[in-house]
């Protein structure tokens, strides 16, 4: 590791399989927790370079325990984090208005580190237990249409850096990786990037699998379709930008989509979603990020898996598959 650090505290690059050899020997115990804090911190002064992310990638991906979803042709919303905004749960409401609309979910999440409060925490706190057993898994596609992989189960060797994350409480290049490295590797994906240039790795990367995506990046920085203003797509075939005037509205305002302050409060306006108490703008950019993997998946035009979006959370369908799948947990 005291090579590799110099070598990069000296601006220069590692290659991919350097950067996996890392990340496996990190997993192994190999490096104590002060070199770990310092390889992290490298990288929240420099880019990361394309060969270093695929390094990092594929480690986690051979690192994982994986789970066998094929056939369900799934589709995973999962968002990098760190694009400092606090905005509510967008991508996890997302999921369960996606799964009312009868597309397959298989949601892959993790406690919040840069953020007030993550998918999996919210998810928690509502009553959602997590469970890494495939029978389990399959039993809540078959009966909800989604199913929730929570990152720590199924990527035990990063039990050395999880703590490390939390004291450091800002991004790090495990924000990158986290939509990357869904142990259930879905046939579909809806991933939202923090920044043009991770949108431009992402779909150097992305290009080269077999995996149906659309990868979004709103241009004010959100890592999804904000609706405060123009969002860019990279799909399969072409890339596009996304207005808010494509859904018939106006462009929303910060204000209208922050966040909670804590999990509770969060969760909070989970449900209020979902139970048809939410505003316009809060019901607007869920059921648009909804509309982009309802499009991604069934190969529509996105103002008609808007509406299917809408109706999925206007009618109860998308509350009644979250309230099954705290069910089938209990």
């Amino acid at each position: 590791m005291k090579n590799i650090l110099n070598r990069l505290i000296n601006q220069e690059q590692i290659s991919s399989e350097e950067a996996k050899a890392v990340l496996v020997n990190i997993s192994k115990g190999d490096f104590n927790q002060s070199q770990i804090a310092s390889f992290l911190t490298v990288y929240m002064m420099r880019n990361i370079t394309i060969y270093e992310l695929q390094g990092f990638r594929d480690a986690l991906l051979e690192l994982c325990i994986p789970v066998n979803l094929n056939g369900y042709n799934a589709i995973d919303l999962c968002g990098t984090g760190g694009d400092g905004k606090d905005t509510f749960n967008i991508s996890t409401l997302a999921s369960f208005v996606t799964a009312g609309a009868g597309v397959n979910v298989a949601k892959h999440g993790n406690y919040g580190v840069s953020s007030n409060c993550g998918s999996s925490n919210v998810l928690e706190h509502l009553g959602v237990k997590f469970s890494s057993d495939i029978d389990f898994l399959k039993t809540c596609l078959e009966a909800v249409g989604i199913c929730v992989m929570h990152a720590p189960l199924f990527h035990p060797a990063m039990k050395n850096v999880a703590p490390i994350r939390r004291e450091l409480g800002v991004k790090t290049f495990f924000n990158m990786l986290g939509p990357m490295v869904n142990p259930a590797f879905p046939e579909n994906q809806m991933v939202g990037v923090f920044s043009l240039e991770l949108l431009r790795l992402y779909s150097y990367l992305y290009q080269n699998t077999d995996k149906n995506y659309s990868i979004v990046h709103a241009l004010d920085g959100y890592d999804e379709i904000s609706l405060t203003g123009s969002a860019k797509v990279v799909n399969n075939s072409a890339e596009i930008m996304i207005n808010p005037s494509d859904f018939g509205i106006v462009a929303l305002t910060q204000k209208a989509i922050h966040g909670g302050d804590s999990v509770a409060s969060s969760a909070k306006i989970f449900t209020h979603i979902l139970n048809g108490q939410g505003t316009n703008a809060q019901n607007n950019v869920v059921c648009a990020n909804a509309a982009l993997a309802i499009s991604t998946v069934k190969s529509i035009p996105i103002t008609e898996s808007f509406a299917l979006a809408k109706e999925s959370l206007k009618s109860g369908q998308a509350k009644k598959r979250f309230e099954k799948l705290v069910a089938l947990s209990q």
